[in-house]
């Protein structure tokens, strides 16, 4: 997660808020709240927020899933880009951080679209399996515990139809992937996911630098 996009200028980022994109006064909001928080980085920046409601709307996607809400801003995205009639589902372990978002989901008029599962995630993805839900998801945002990406990125390609889209966060992480003095177990983890969905035929890749590196893989 982060607040602005990788390396990107101060100035140069200013400009492409003021220019390139247009969040509502409940996305901004959130924001707000959330950067009271000391941990506020945590939150996806504006622009990828932007992008992912345009991929959303895009896909004509209406069954989404989420892992990592924190206080509810990517979550508040996606929702409002489903339908009506959409669902999200959305993975996380924290009751403090997730109640953040919950009045602003509501005041957006779209709370009746998110469906909030405290539990770790694995578990939740897991019952979803088991309860015959495989290959019936749009979209999967990942954005939690990195050494436990693979896992999320394992069954989100089960639950996900073909066709449907992953987008996984942080997967520059501020650059200390190619650091080789960086072998803390995050930064392991993620660079061992790289190179894994790099050589996965199971899907089409396209990493960008939107916040700390997005990458969205395609289920073929």
């Amino acid at each position: 997660m982060s607040r602005t996009s990788f390396a990107l200028p101060e100035a140069l980022h200013a400009y492409l808020l003021a220019v390139g994109t247009r969040p509502d006064a409940v996305r901004l909001g959130l924001r707000e709240a959330t950067n009271a928080l000391p941990n506020s980085g945590m939150q996806i920046s504006t622009e990828q927020g932007e992008f992912m409601d345009m991929l959303i709307k895009l896909m004509g996607a209406t069954k989404c899933l989420e892992v990592g809400t924190f206080t509810g801003y990517s979550a508040l995205v996606t929702a409002q880009a489903l339908p009506e009639t959409g669902t999200l589902i959305c993975c996380d372990v924290s009751d403090e951080y997730t109640a953040i978002g919950k009045p602003f989901w509501a005041e957006a008029g779209v709370a009746h679209k998110i469906d909030l599962r405290i539990a770790p995630a694995t578990e939740t993805l897991d019952a979803l399996l088991a309860d015959g839900q495989a290959g019936t998801f749009d979209f999967m945002f990942i954005d939690a515990d990195k050494h436990n990406y693979d896992s999320y990125y394992e069954r989100g390609l089960q639950l996900l139809r073909p066709g449907g889209l992953i987008g996984i966060d942080n997967t520059l992480w501020s650059g200390k992937v190619i650091d080789d003095e960086a072998q803390d177990a995050d930064t392991v983890a993620l660079r061992a996911l790289n190179a894994k969905i790099h050589a996965d035929a199971r899907v089409q890749v396209s990493m960008l630098p939107i916040g700390d590196g997005l990458t969205l893989c395609r289920k073929v």
